[in-house]
């Protein structure tokens, strides 16, 4: 597949120079690659100062604690030696409570999908790309910005199975408010079981949504509830309240979960002035106490259960309150994170995201900073790699091509450098000599089509011919080539009996009633 028809025809006439002759059209789609990080991550503190933080966390919640509002877990808590009393809320932990419980953690874990090739390694050197979630809105350049509907959030899940460099879903893409909350995780998961063979996310949003997220992912990958204990198959984003508190819906959510040795990815929300002190290491130093308490409790509920330390701290523009991401205060942030994650030894979730109101230079360079700091931080999985907008309010059709140009981009720069003879050309060398030129090499021939990277978006032609061609804009390339990729989507293969039973499964949770809702 080629972004060829993404442009205007160019002018049949060649021109000299730079861009001259036929533009080598770019595959839309990588070789589908199982990512790892080749160079050591990069610290942005010291073993002192990163010590500093992570005391400084037991002490939150040694002396503050945190809110658990769900009576069971406090219960769980309380038989375990925490700090739990009659009538409050508050857990207060003993840090050798907390060290001990996240012990039993697991350093790498797998994510299996209905198709195993799919399968998503977590955990080590490991690096996985997931899409875009959760956004209220979508956007593309012909229809503006609008409320999510289940047209575009089916759309989006096919673009994400069409590239290959986004290994799974991280959730809704969009949110579909088209369809009621009772009933939309059933659609939704059913689609994306269907519509995908990659791996997906189910919302902790009351038990009854992930019981049927779990049953969802197990008829779809056609396998007993026993082996899917023994193959976590399905992994949800529980998000503490910052400041301090985890809410009866996420505790429900690590309970029916962790418990069926599922994944979590536990993910303070913590952002630094608004829910967390202002400065980034206060602000670092609260989202570790939310997470090793969130984590502490997953290994509670069943010690070795699969577990992701997500970080999400960045900043707020202090003129407005709203969020900054892609940020200094952002890239340092997920530095820091990654070295707490390490110390733990737990796998390390992070973000691709930008603040940008549209697809233009600022959502590119937040973009960018925001994927250069999780490569050097070695982050494990990367949420909202592809399609992130406004800080989180919108999925953007045309950002999302964008993203993956720029995914494929780091998997590119992953990729480890040829230097075996051949590699090294010495005999192209020899055959050019001094004041020669190597396109017509041996070499050169023998390597033209695949020797660098072929980018989605980025326009080498001189300034004439990119000119004579409509003078096409990096937004204007997005949206041509979005269509036209989702143009040649094709659903991969589901067992027709399996479909049968994932419809069914559907049809009579719909007629119960879905999921139980105050509206």
């Amino acid at each position: 597949m080629t972004d060829e028809a993404a442009t205007p025809s160019a002018s049949p006439r060649r021109r000299a120079g730079r861009g001259s002759g036929t533009v080598r059209a770019a595959p839309s789609t990588a070789k589908y690659r199982k990512l790892k990080h080749r160079f050591p991550p990069t610290p942005v503190v010291s073993e002192d100062e990163l010590e500093a933080i992570h005391d400084t966390s037991l002490t939150i919640l040694e002396e503050m604690g945190m809110d658990f509002m769900h009576p069971e877990a406090r219960a769980i808590l309380k038989k375990a030696g925490a700090d739990v009393r009659e009538g409050s809320e508050r857990v207060r932990f003993d840090r050798n409570l907390i060290l001990q419980a996240i012990k039993t953690c697991p350093s790498e874990f797998t994510l299996h999908a209905r198709n195993p090739e799919r399968n998503v390694h977590i955990g080590g050197k490991n690096l996985a790309f997931a899409q875009v979630a959760s956004p209220p809105n979508c956007s593309d350049m012909q229809g503006g910005r609008r409320a999510g509907n289940q047209t575009d959030f089916r759309n989006l899940v096919r673009l994400a199975q069409r590239y290959d460099i986004v290994h799974c879903s991280g959730g809704y893409p969009v949110e579909p408010v088209d369809i009621h909350a009772s009933i939309r995780h059933l659609d939704c998961l059913s689609d994306i079981a269907k519509l995908t063979d990659k791996p997906f996310h189910a919302y902790s949003l009351g038990k009854e949504r992930n019981q049927d997220g779990l049953e969802i992912a197990r008829i779809a990958r056609g396998i007993s509830a026993e082996q899917m204990e023994q193959e976590p198959s399905l992994f949800s984003i529980i998000n503490s309240s910052s400041p301090l508190r985890l809410d009866t819906p996420m505790l429900q959510g690590i309970m029916e979960m962790s418990s069926r040795n599922q994944i979590i990815m536990l993910t303070p929300f913590t952002l630094a002035g608004a829910m967390a002190p202002v400065t980034i290491a206060g602000a670092l130093a609260q989202q570790n106490a939310e997470a090793l308490a969130g984590i502490a409790f997953t290994q509670l509920v069943r010690p070795g259960a699969p577990v992701v330390y997500g970080g999400f701290t960045s900043n707020v523009d202090m003129k407005t309150g709203a969020p900054a991401f892609g940020t200094p205060e952002y890239m340092k942030a997920v530095l820091a994170g990654g070295q707490l994650c390490r110390k733990y030894g737990i796998p390390y979730r992070t973000s691709n995201v930008c603040a940008a109101n549209t697809v233009d230079a600022q959502a590119a360079y937040e973009s960018v900073f925001s994927l250069w700091a999780l490569t050097q931080a070695g982050g494990n999985f990367i949420m909202h790699a592809a399609g992130w907008m406004e800080g989180g309010l919108t999925a953007s059709f045309e950002k999302f091509i964008l993203d993956c140009d720029l995914l494929q981009m780091v998997a590119e720069f992953l990729t480890p450098l040829d230097v075996s003879p051949a590699g090294l050309g010495l005999d192209a060398v020899r055959e050019v000599g001094p004041g020669g030129h190597y396109f017509g090499t041996a070499h050169t021939l023998e390597r033209f089509e695949t020797a660098f990277y072929s980018p989605i978006i980025s326009d080498w032609r001189n300034f004439e011919t990119w000119e004579e061609a409509g003078s096409p804009t990096a937004f204007q390339k997005a949206n041509a080539i979005w269509q036209k990729e989702l143009a040649a989507y094709e659903r991969p293969p589901m067992d027709a009996a399996i479909e049968e039973e994932l419809d069914a499964f559907v049809a009579r949770r719909k007629s119960e009633g879905g999921a139980p809702t105050d509206f």
